[in-house]
């Protein structure tokens, strides 16, 4: 008897943009009869191929996907936003349907996929817990038999007979997870929703994964943070644009993943039409130099490095500041700093027109590696406060040259830490021989 308790062939998921149909039942039966008829659309615009056939407005969030999983393993699904990570899961939670290919499942699938998930906000945690057993095939005694235990490890149990509409993201979160990983699935699927949890229960559900995979059962985890995905994972499957990169090993798909990142620029430019925007501010560029003003992808240690945004303010009268996020490769925030855009800018209503700002990160303070950037402005008018975020809009690498004064010193090998400043050290004899 085979192992295998997924099996994904050939599978393919597309979507239409745009508006689909005419609008109104009238509008469609029209077209429906033109068509037949062999007559040409009577809602056709220029430019665009008859009867609404416009394949151009085809999106393909997966794309001949093959991948087998077996039974007890743990597999991470990576890969950047938008490479079609979550559509997958959908897919195999049997939420929406694959355009083609065919998956098969053995065994009950419990999915936690965002906040939320298979609980009515009308019914209390406890009522909820019982409604997602029934939706499993669980008799109620089943559920009961795991009602206390899962109570507890959600840490609601103050809360578990009030509707859960009441719930804060963080409460939702915990007794979802707590009800799919405790219902003895034979397949455990986990999207990203575990980040709106605090770091302890975030802990808590890696070591019940584990527990869980350990225990026979099959967990897919799809996350943004590679240290968990390396904990927890043996497997994984690369994603990118729809299309399955790589799989196998962790730390080899690891490795591909951020061989990818690392094509990333150290600069990037939008034109006008193509910028990102939140009508208050437009993103037009961003790019790492050094002291001297040149465009740099790498960077000794000791040297400063400015993370230089330019952007147009397109409202007059408006408030904003920008930020820059500066993560590892394993999706680890080092710092945010966001900036002044104005020397007053919490007093004074900036001006429309261009702008630069440049944030500079000191030398001798981050770890030899390569990092990510991730652009995020506010803005705010008299009637208004909107976010526009850019993540990964560039990487840069830092290395260690080994010459002249280093915070490194005499030490050799790896330099452990998240940033390794430059501190003052002072020592002195207290009591002579």
């Amino acid at each position: 008897m085979s192992d295998t308790v997924i099996s994904i062939e050939n599978l393919s998921k597309s979507y239409q943009l745009g508006a689909i149909g005419t609008g109104t039942f009238y509008g469609d039966v029209k077209r429906w009869w033109a068509k037949l008829r062999g007559k040409p659309d009577p809602y056709q615009k220029i430019g665009e191929k008859d009867h609404g056939n416009r394949d151009g407005e085809i999106v393909w969030a997966l794309r001949d996907i093959n991948f087998a999983v077996q039974r007890g393993e743990a597999i991470g699904i990576i890969g950047r936003n938008g490479a079609g990570k979550s559509t997958l899961l959908k897919i195999l939670s049997r939420v929406t349907a694959p355009t083609s290919g065919v998956v098969k499942a053995k065994g009950r699938i419990a999915s936690l996929l965002e906040v939320g998930t298979g609980f009515h906000s009308e019914l209390t945690g406890r009522e909820n817990i019982f409604l997602n057993g029934a939706i499993m095939g669980m008799s109620r005694a089943e559920v009961r038999r795991k009602l206390d235990e899962i109570v507890a490890f959600s840490g609601v149990d103050r809360y578990i007979d009030t509707p859960v509409k009441r719930y804060s993201s963080g409460m939702y979160v915990r007794l979802a997870f707590a009800v799919a990983a405790h219902l003895e699935p034979e397949i455990l699927v986990v999207d990203e929703v575990l980040a709106v949890g605090d770091a302890e229960f975030q802990k808590k559900c890696l070591g019940k994964m584990s527990e869980v995979a350990s225990g026979g059962r099959t967990v897919l985890f799809v996350s943004h943070n590679m240290t968990a995905v390396s904990a927890l994972c043996d497997r994984a499957l690369l994603l990118d644009r729809g299309q399955a990169v790589s799989q196998g090993e962790v730390e080899a798909i690891l490795a591909t993943y951020f061989q990818m990142a690392l094509q990333i620029e150290p600069q990037m430019r939008w034109n006008e039409n193509q910028a990102p925007t939140n009508g208050i501010v437009r993103f037009l560029g961003i790019r790492a130099h050094d002291s001297q003003n040149e465009t740099k992808s790498a960077f000794d240690i000791r040297h400063p490095i400015g993370i230089e945004l330019e952007y147009e303010v397109l409202q007059p009268d408006v408030w904003f500041t920008p930020s820059i996020i500066l993560k590892d490769m394993n999706n680890v925030v080092i710092f945010n700093s966001p900036a002044d855009a104005h020397p007053n800018w919490e007093n004074a209503k900036i001006a429309r027109g261009v702008y630069r700002s440049t944030c500079w990160i000191p030398g001798n303070l981050l770890v030899e590696g390569t990092y990510s950037i991730r652009v995020v402005f506010w803005g705010f008018s008299r009637l208004s406060q909107k976010g526009i975020a850019m993540d990964d809009a560039i990487s840069l690498n830092v290395f260690d040259s080994l010459e002249g004064d280093s915070v490194r010193g005499k030490i050799t090998g790896t330099f452990s830490g998240v940033v390794r400043p430059k501190l003052d050290w002072n020592s002195e004899l207290v009591k002579p021989a």
